[in-house]
């Protein structure tokens, strides 16, 4: 299994047969390298999407057209970029799972908010979402953007992640120290992978906290386009 971090809250992940994008944002990520925009979606058979802001969503539906693979997401999000017709767009919702080739991914929990940038103005599509992926024998906690919530406690119980891609950046989300706490607390993770943090001035630049905080945890900040194998 591989885990690709794309920068900001975007991932690649390759796990069984499928290649799967979670909230591409790589137009516009300023710590994307546009010219490895072809190697970063190559071979892609499906993308999720957690909820709207233009951070997650900016490539989304482009990359489901041109590649014609199907884009799973919240069923509001999903109905609004359906209707056109262009691309097979996938709606689901917290408790549902959608079982692919060799992994399986679960819409869970999150509590942020969500809407769509359009030229006229944010369009609510839906509430935000977190995804638990399992495959390979491994169980993943991708927090989309959230704060700490008692929830976590539940995906714990219920799919006992191994492996935790948690936000951290703080002002928009849970920053290190919450992030620590949410981990420490509801989770028995052996790898913390801190992401949405470093992109924008605003946010955490470093995970310090968060690896001083997880002693017995592996802690690996992601490099943009360097694979994690586990």
């Amino acid at each position: 299994m591989k885990i690709i971090f794309l920068g900001h809250g975007g991932f690649r992940f390759e796990i069984g047969k499928e290649v799967l994008l979670v909230d591409p944002f790589l137009t516009g990520n300023p710590v994307f390298p546009a010219e490895r925009y072809e190697e970063a979606i190559e071979g892609v058979t499906a993308i999720f999407v957690t909820h709207g802001h233009g951070d997650h969503t900016s490539d989304a539906y482009q990359i489901a057209k041109a590649k014609g693979v199907k884009l799973y997401c919240i069923a509001d999000l999903a109905g609004y970029w359906g209707k056109a017709g262009e691309i097979d767009c996938v709606g689901f919702n917290k408790g549902g799972t959608i079982r692919l080739d060799g992994v399986a991914v679960t819409m869970v929990m999150a509590t942020h908010s969500s809407s769509l940038p359009t030229e006229n103005g944010p369009v609510y599509v839906g509430t935000e979402s977190g995804f638990i992926l399992e495959g390979e024998g491994h169980s993943i906690y991708f927090s989309g953007d959230t704060d700490v919530m008692a929830d976590m406690k539940i995906f714990h119980d219920l799919h006992k992640p191994d492996i935790g891609i948690l936000c951290a950046g703080g002002h928009y989300t849970m920053d290190m120290k919450r992030a620590a706490y949410a981990a420490k607390t509801f989770f028995e993770f052996k790898t913390v992978i801190p992401m949405h943090y470093k992109t924008f001035p605003g946010l955490e630049q470093s995970a310090e906290v968060l690896v001083a905080e997880l002693p017995g945890v592996d802690v690996i900040e992601p490099e943009v386009l360097t694979a994690l194998e586990f």
